[in-house]
């Protein structure tokens, strides 16, 4: 089982904000969606390019590069030219503190 990963002080994100914390070579976005918090592989599935500094819209996120959209929920890609989802990961907050874990291996 993978370990938790501490991101930022949860009240550090506001709404529409996000850290990403790299895990394994892995780079994850947290995201706090509606005041959830929420996070995906910070990779378009279209061509590789990173998803944060793309607008961030409700719970949906765009690829700053060509316009992929993609649930920040469930990683779902909701138009092209991306067809993938994005991977997404458990995040939860322990004492205040943001964490996030890969499970994707356990």
């Amino acid at each position: 089982m993978s370990d938790w990963i501490d991101v930022a002080k949860a009240d550090e994100v506001g709404l529409g904000d996000y850290r990403v914390v790299d895990i394994d070579d892995v780079e994850i976005a947290v995201i706090n969606c509606d005041g959830r918090f929420y996070a995906i592989e910070d990779v378009c599935t279209h061509d590789g390019g990173v998803l944060t500094g793309g607008e961030i819209e409700g719970c949906q996120i765009e690829c700053p590069r060509h316009g992929a959209r993609f649930s920040i929920e469930t990683g779902e890609a909701l138009t092209p030219p991306a067809y993938e989802p994005v991977a997404v990961f458990p995040v939860r907050i322990e004492n205040g503190i943001l964490q996030v874990r890969d499970d994707r291996w356990d």
